[in-house]
């Protein structure tokens, strides 16, 4: 288990501006050694998500024929250096084992699509959502044995809430977590997986930044879920209270540690919650730029900042904690503009899915699932010179 098991109800320390953040992390040499490698972007060589055989899921095109040798898939969306192009505005993204295929969620149609660099998106299902007040299908998470179990979690608004449901191949979904508030506002949440068995969700406020600090609320939240099924399911844990709208959630592999964005009154903010349980603020932004999603490994955390149009990297040092410096900027508005979801791919490449829809200042071929290093590259950790 990566968080401990009992309550945190109390609310995080808000800083007033930026602040270091020291503290032991150790390092999986395990995990550094799988994502460290360079990355070439060739879409001459992909290969299907879906490993396994899968039964009872509806097809929307036949399976084309593969590439010719050295020539590029002639798509449909003529979206050139990405993955898929011609979505709607994204949220959730799962990349494949490949580094070439995912699974993209859209917000406002609740449809989940496998998509690929060599073959044209087939939706994988569709979840009925209410998208308004920025709710709908926040986000998705595959189940840690998804090989054996076949089984994907949601983060979804209804009419009257927003819940977590799981979706089993070819099934309805089933509600995992429900009565979670909704208002005009702060619909929008996160999922994680933080061990094999317990999932992490993350709650907007629903509008009610109170709520936040209630105990006896849902919204504002990181909600612990142990074991989630939906017969007998184990009542759910606060693991950590007072959080703002919008953010998301990212493991970094090397060492457990679950890192949480969020919208706060007082700011923007990046905090993180390490293996034995302690909750710490490792940057803040004052000027709000739009935090979303993140992607972590080896104590160096990406972030995309919506408003700003910007994806940057805060690097901490491994062995102290320490913040070394000012976030750097990895990725500018001309690269796809505003950008919430943020993917490490196994093959070390970050992959992000576009939301220019949702601020009206889509191209003909967006929106869009794209690699932030189509030339090879791959994490930027915290040793890493990036220019």
């Amino acid at each position: 288990m990566l968080i401990r098991s009992s309550p945190v109800t109390g609310p995080t320390n808000e800083p007033s501006g930026k602040k270091l953040l020291v503290g032991s992390m150790a390092t999986a040499a395990a995990a550094v050694t799988l994502l460290s490698g360079c990355v070439r972007f060739d879409p001459t060589q992909d290969q299907p998500f879906t490993e396994v055989p899968r039964r009872g899921v509806a097809q929307t095109t036949t399976t084309p024929p593969p590439p010719l040798p050295g020539k590029p898939f002639p798509k449909q969306c003529p979206a050139d250096g990405v993955m898929q192009g011609c979505l709607e505005a994204t949220s959730g993204l799962i990349m494949g084992s490949d580094g070439k295929t995912a699974l993209v969620a859209e917000r406002a149609t609740g449809a989940i699509k496998e998509i690929a660099t060599s073959a044209e998106p087939k939706v994988k299902t569709t979840i009925p959502v209410d998208p308004s007040g920025d709710g709908g299908l926040s986000d998705i998470v595959l189940s840690p044995s998804y090989q054996q179990d076949r089984l994907m979690y949601a983060y979804i608004s209804t009419p009257t809430d927003n819940r977590v449901v799981r979706v089993a191949d070819g099934d309805v979904p089933k509600d995992i977590l429900t009565g979670i508030p909704k208002g005009p506002t702060g619909n929008a949440g996160s999922l994680a997986f933080t061990s094999p068995t317990t999932l992490v969700v993350q709650t907007g406020t629903g509008g009610n930044a109170g709520a936040a600090n209630d105990p006896n609320s849902l919204a504002g939240k990181v909600i612990r879920i142990e074991q989630p099924t939906t017969v007998g399911q184990t009542p759910p844990t606060t693991a950590i209270s007072g959080l703002g709208d919008g953010g998301a959630m990212c493991v970094d592999a090397a060492n457990g540690t679950l890192y949480v964005t969020d919208r706060s009154p007082a700011g923007d903010r990046l905090q993180k919650l390490t293996k034995d349980g302690k909750i710490s603020t490792v940057w803040t932004w004052p000027d709000k730029p739009g935090v979303a999603g993140c992607a972590a490994l080896d104590s160096s955390v990406m972030v995309n900042l919506v408003f700003n149009q910007t994806t940057v990297v805060v690097r901490q040092n491994p062995e102290t904690g320490a913040v070394t410096g000012d976030p750097e900027v990895l990725r500018q508005k001309e690269q796809h503009g505003h950008v919430r979801a943020l993917k490490l791919s196994p093959d070390g490449n970050v992959w992000g899915g576009s939301i220019n829809k949702d601020f009206g200042t889509a191209t003909d071929t967006e929106d869009v699932v794209f690699p932030l290093f189509p030339k090879g590259g791959g994490f930027p950790r915290a040793n890493d010179d990036l220019d």
